[in-house]
Order: C-alpha cells, then sequence, then structure tokens
C-alpha cells in the first residue's frame, strides 16, 4: 500500500508536496512559492539522499496519490517525522496511521532508537492520530519557523 519514493518518480513527489502545501500552507516548514520553484535536481537530491525516507500512496483508479509521509535521520538514532499529509477527501480512513507506521518501520530499519516529529499545537486531528500511533508529547515547543504566531508541539516514539 504505502510506496517508498524513487528518484524516478520525482514529479509524483512535487505533485504531491505542492498540493499539501496548497491544503495546509501553515502545516510546513516551507512554503508553496518555495516549493513551486524547485527543480527536478532539487527534487531527485531529496530523495536521493541515504538519510531520507519519502512514501506515498498510490493513486487508485486513475485517481491522484492519497497521502504524503517523509522521514531522515536529523541525528544518529532519532528519526525525524515531516511532511505528513493526507488528501481531504482520505481523511479519517486510516490513511495517516499508515504512513506513519511506513516511517517507524523506516526508522526500525536503520536502527533507530525513537522517531520525534512536530505538528502545529492547534492540529487536535494529528495530535490524535500521533497519539494513537504511541508518540507522546515532549514538552518541546518552538514558533513555526514560516509563520512565527503559530507554536509547534515536540512528539516522540520510542522504539
Amino acid at each position: 500500500m504505502v510506496h517508498a519514493a524513487t528518484e524516478e518518480e520525482w514529479e509524483v513527489l512535487r505533485d504531491i508536496r505542492l498540493a499539501a502545501l496548497r491544503d495546509a500552507p501553515d502545516a510546513f516548514l516551507s512554503t508553496l512559492a518555495e516549493q513551486a520553484t524547485s527543480a527536478e535536481a532539487d527534487w531527485r537530491r531529496r530523495i536521493s539522499r541515504g538519510c531520507t525516507y519519502f512514501a506515498y500512496i498510490p493513486a487508485v483508479n486513475g485517481s491522484e496519490p492519497v497521502g504524503l509521509v517523509g522521514g531522515f535521520e536529523d541525528q544518529p538514532g532519532t528519526v525525524e517525522l515531516v511532511s505528513l499529509w493526507v488528501r481531504p477527501e482520505a481523511r479519517g480512513l486510516g490513511v495517516g496511521q499508515v504512513l506513519v507506521t511506513a516511517v517507524v518501520d523506516w526508522a526500525k530499519a536503520r536502527n533507530a532508537a525513537s522517531v520525534h516529529l512536530w505538528l502545529m499545537a492547534t492540529n487536535q486531528h494529528a495530535r490524535a492520530l500521533y497519539e494513537r500511533c504511541g508518540f507522546s508529547d515532549t514538552d518541546e515547543r518552538q514558533p513555526l519557523p514560516t509563520n512565527k504566531g503559530l507554536t509547534e508541539v515536540g512528539m516522540i516514539l520510542p522504539l
């Protein structure tokens, strides 16, 4: 069900990432304007880094991919879960949990000790999803880099 993106699929990753930024502009560390101008080489490089994982749930019956998630090993032993997004019409169907599990499994395969993430303090649906997946609040708080008026909350899942 979840498909790890390859360099050859850079356009799929680009298109779903841009859809996510259009849908939820304050939920990510980058903006639509920044990402829309990224060249093919930038998207390929993003996918090909050895400590990075991008996955999506492919299209079904000619539709667009329904979800996206990323992970990267920011520091040895800790994988950062990033860029989780599910198309509005697929929300509430378990897609988010499948995508989170994909990153957790990738982290386990890398022998990581934990998976960490940041989410908007106001996003109670995402918080509930992460809690169902075993994450807990770290008491970390920081302003969203793209909008200093919004606050992010840190969460962690020990592996």
